[in-house]
């Protein structure tokens, strides 16, 4: 009797060891293929880099993780399919979902019914505020964006008489909303607001609504790298020089290959820059000894999802989704690549932008704006 208690426990012992060797599973949706690819690319090198550093450091509760990527190919159905798959797994305690607003509105009815923490890089506003409890964010809403452009453009530069372009998707009109409410409460009226669809061929009647304004300075909330490029060179070929102050994207890898010097003197409010802190710096030199090219925000922010999401896992001592969730809205003081995460109720972790130049293609760091309310 004796001796088969004990092999039981045997047993139970070998089980639990085999168990604990297990990789724990974390779930991406990301761009793999599609017009958005290399934004998937980067980001997917980010979160490898963030999981190897993970492993390295013994893992998640002793389990090496392992991410388990699906191709959402630049849609909002092929998204919502991908997370599906993922969400069939009973193993995966948590998810890195899309950089694109857009796309995580399209899967937030699906995360909400699965009730597992998804980290997201989408900018809306409104992903956080809409009453999904599964949502934490690893970039600074677009309230912020907003502020930053307006304030920089109008004290520093000294600028009052703005052009407002954008994209007429979710992000792009939550965007303009949010920089228009924001020029108004410094006292200024845009001499324009101008939107566009994505994927446009052709921005001739946007540059020239740009060019009749009158406008001396222009935001702009363009989030695909073809239709900045195109934007950028047809401004320029039509003789349009004035100040410009975009969205992040303006500085993203892709934007800055595609468009060249049709870019150079403009600014941007990014959240990440290289030299804006030492945990930014330190991920720069990683990022390109191990993928031989500069990083931006794409791969920044996975970069950090991944660590967080370890980090709350962690700290949770579970794998229970509840738990894992108060692990997250917990973290205070995080010095991670984007800036310090200080997440608030509503699952943002993030308050503040980076201001930067193109200057004749480096990207300089000028100053960080943060809003502590």
């Amino acid at each position: 009797m004796i001796s088969r208690i004990l092999l039981a426990a045997v047993l139970s012992m070998l089980i639990c060891l085999a168990r604990s060797a297990e990789p724990l599973k974390i779930g991406m949706v990301t761009t793999l293929t599609g017009p958005a690819a290399e934004y998937g690319r980067y980001e997917t090198q980010g979160a490898k880099l963030a999981a190897e550093e993970v492993n390295k450091a013994g893992g998640v509760l002793g389990r090496p993780i392992e991410l388990v990527i699906e191709d959402n190919q630049s849609t909002n159905p092929g998204s919502v399919l991908a997370f599906s798959k993922l969400a069939g797994d009973k193993d995966i305690p948590g998810f890195i979902g899309p950089v694109f607003s857009t796309q995580i509105h399209a899967m937030a009815p699906d995360i909400q019914r699965l009730g597992k923490p998804v980290m997201i890089g989408g900018t809306d506003p409104q992903l956080t505020h809409m009453g999904n409890p599964w949502l934490f964010r690893f970039r600074p809403n677009d309230t912020y964006s907003a502020r930053v452009i307006a304030d920089y453009g109008v004290k520093t530069l000294d600028k009052k008489k703005w052009a407002i372009v954008h994209t007429t998707d979710a992000f792009g009109t939550s965007g303009m909303k949010n920089l228009v409410e924001a020029l108004r409460g410094m006292g200024v009226e845009p001499a324009l607001v101008q939107g566009y669809t994505n994927n446009s061929q052709d921005f001739t009647a946007v540059v020239l609504a740009v060019k009749q304004s009158g406008a001396d300075v222009m935001g702009t909330y363009m989030p695909l790298p073809p239709d900045l490029a195109i934007f950028a060179r047809q401004l320029r070929q039509l003789g349009v020089n004035i100040a410009w102050v975009g969205s992040p994207s303006t500085v993203g890898t892709t934007a800055l290959r595609l468009a060249g010097p049709a870019l150079y003197g403009s600014y941007a409010v990014t959240d990440f820059a290289a030299d804006s802190s030492p945990a930014a710096k330190e991920f720069a030199t990683k990022y390109e000894a191990n993928y031989k090219s500069a990083p931006d925000l794409y791969g920044a922010w996975a970069y950090d999802a991944v660590h967080v999401l370890a980090l709350a896992i962690d700290n949770a001592k579970s794998f229970e989704p509840q738990k894992i969730r108060e692990a997250i809205l917990s973290v205070k003081d995080y010095p991670g690549v984007e800036g310090t995460y200080n997440f608030d109720q509503n699952g943002d972790g993030l308050h503040g932008y980076n201001i930067v130049k193109n200057d004749n293609g480096k990207i300089v760091f000028i100053k960080h704006i943060d809003f502590n309310e």
